[in-house]
């Protein structure tokens, strides 16, 4: 899992290297420090030898010389490498987000994978930085330091040797018990994430219902439950910087003590080495200390390793086959027995048995009550989704035979939810064919009957589009979306009830558009206006995951009870005349 993300420091390598290097040049020159002190007072303090005080004493300077130019390199480097891997790390996870399928993302989330972009490689990042200074800082120091220590008297280092065993094994209970809850903690941060993404984004209409005290509340609720949990796994890990404290002022005391009467009694400890003791005992348990911090940093992070380890080793579950297919033959489209489900376990599939066969160039429509998996069915057609049993077949050929690309460019797709870029409109209009000009942007606004709005800005095509497309109306996204996926110049088009916001003249007005401009495209619309489909060549009439019907207007009106009660009810008497209360309620209230 680790050496799977290691493999993203790529360009950054070197710095990696470069700095635990330079840590270990501050450490030699640290450790010197010491034996110059011992030096300096016993042969230089102590005999009065001034030519001893000043040669010791310029070797002290430029060993502390070099430790600080090896620190501030170590620092330099330690942080390019960390930024840089956190860098790589994120990218490497984007682009691996783009290629998941719906069903990847569904079972992630939106807000957890925004929580692993940012949250966890942060997290990850400062674990990182903090195991290639102190990780090779803190054991090289204690190892020097031990072995100098023992050098200089046996019985005093082996103090430092108990200490070190007893802040290990703390140190390794602590972390085994901490682990879980921060894992806990990580969830929790993807479901408060969540909240807050559905209430900004939703906050037309909890302003529109006055639901501003619910959502504060839920949010103190979701807010609340990251306190408490991450209080409870720093609670256990605070402890370690007390019981650290304990250690080291036992180990001065002890070695006070103990020196004091090596000195005094049989002489066999001079007060140079002595000082050089005190130091050795501060830097080892300085780097414990350090390790304490290590451990702590790793202990949050390898629940955020795991994370990003998920979305990193995630495979999409729509891929091309061995040999795709690159080239769709025309808009032919066939269902054969096609079987789906989004919970693979539930007893009863969304599509049940779909068998349905559309000409190139036709117009279908295709309408029913909520839930009935119009979108669904549609979402077969560009492996949005895959088919768990049966075929969808384009140009007579499977949609798992081609190349996903080429597939997905062909089937141009209106979803339900219009999206619209922070950018220009022309910039959001290009998405649809990059190299457009600016009489083809022109003519697919013309199509979806955005031009007379576009023209109507100061700035035309160059108007600004904020984030969501929030300064636009519903019906002014819709069509600019629809131009959107006419600039691809597809095969297929398919309206996800895409013309819901717009009034009943302009749906008119796209739909003869349509008729005139693309008569060899293959259109499906999905609408819950019947208005919107009562033209098409032939109309599927969906219930409960089934094709209840498939004909004519003319044909379900006379045959079948689901269609004509939806005709009826939508323009028969007492209806509320529905196409009246479209045209005056249409996109400027959307």
């Amino acid at each position: 899992m680790v050496k799977r993300l290691l493999k993203e420091i790529k360009e950054y390598k070197m710095s990696a290297v470069a700095t635990p290097l330079f840590m270990i040049l501050e450490v030699a020159m640290e450790m010197l420090i010491p034996l110059l002190i011992a030096n300096l007072v016993d042969l230089g303090v102590n005999q009065g030898d001034m030519n001893v005080i000043y040669k010791e004493g310029l070797l002290m300077l430029l060993c502390a010389g070099i430790g600080l130019f090896g620190g501030i390199m170590g620092a330099v480097y330690g942080s390019k490498a960390s930024a840089g891997w956190a860098k790589n790390l994120r990218k490497a996870m984007f682009e691996r987000i783009q290629t998941y399928s719906f069903e990847n993302i569904d079972k992630f989330s939106t807000a957890g994978l925004v929580t692993r972009l940012t949250t966890d490689v942060t997290n990850v990042q400062n674990a990182f930085i903090m195991v290639l200074r102190m990780g090779f800082r803190a054991p090289v120091t204690v190892i020097v330091a031990m072995i100098l220590s023992f050098r200089i008297n046996v019985r005093l280092a082996s103090i430092y040797l108990v200490a070190m065993i007893v802040l290990l094994t703390v140190m390794g209970i602590v972390m085994t018990k901490s682990k879980p809850l921060f894992e806990s903690l990580f969830r929790k941060y993807d479901d408060l994430n969540a909240s807050v993404q559905e209430n900004i984004t939703g906050m037309r209409v909890v302003k529109a219902y006055v639901r501003e005290d619910y959502e504060k509340k839920k949010f103190v609720e979701g807010s609340g439950g990251i306190y408490k949990a991450a209080t409870t796994a720093e609670k256990m890990i605070a402890f370690m910087m007390p019981f650290m404290n304990v250690v080291v002022y036992t180990c001065i005391i002890l070695i006070s003590w103990f020196g004091a009467k090596h000195i005094v009694l049989d002489g066999t400890l001079t007060e140079g080495e002595l000082l050089s003791l005190f130091s050795y005992c501060l830097n080892i348990l300085m780097s414990l200390m350090f390790f304490g911090m290590i451990f702590i940093m790793i202990t949050m992070s390898t629940a955020s390793i795991k994370r990003i380890y998920e979305v990193l080793s995630e495979e999409s579950t729509i891929t091309n086959g061995d040999d795709p297919v690159y080239e769709v033959a025309d808009g032919s489209i066939e269902f054969k027995d096609v079987v789906f489900g989004y919970n693979k376990t539930a007893e009863k599939p969304v599509l049940d048995h779909i068998n349905l066969k559309i000409n190139s160039g036709e117009t279908i429509g295709v309408i029913g009550g909520t839930g009935s998996a119009k979108s669904t069915l549609v979402s077969m057609i560009s492996r949005l989704y895959d088919v768990d049993e049966g075929q969808v077949l384009v140009g007579d050929k499977d949609v798992r035979e081609y190349d996903i690309e080429t597939i997905r460019n062909e089937v141009s797709v209106v979803l339900q939810n219009n999206v619209l870029f922070s950018g220009t409109i022309a910039d959001n209009l290009r998405w649809g064919d990059p190299e457009a000009t600016d009489e083809e942007l022109r003519h697919a606004a013309s199509l979806a009957c955005a031009d007379e709005f576009i023209n109507r800005f100061p700035d035309g095509y160059e108007t600004v589009i904020s984030q969501g497309g929030t300064n636009v109306s519903g019906g002014q996204r819709q069509r600019l979306c629809i131009a959107r996926a006419l600039l691809k110049k597809p095969k297929i088009l398919i309206l996800d009830d895409s013309t819901s916001a717009v009034d009943t003249a302009t749906d008119a007005k796209i739909r003869k558009a349509f008729r005139e401009e693309i008569p060899n495209t293959t259109k499906l619309i999905i609408a819950q206006r019947i208005s919107s489909v009562m033209d098409a060549d032939r109309i599927v009439v969906m219930d409960d995951g089934k094709i209840n019907d498939f004909g004519s207007h003319d044909e379900l009106l006379a045959r079948n009870e689901i269609y004509r009660e939806i005709f009826e009810q939508q323009t028969g008497a007492g209806s509320g005349d529905f196409d009246k209360i479209d045209e005056e309620g249409g996109e400027d209230n959307a």
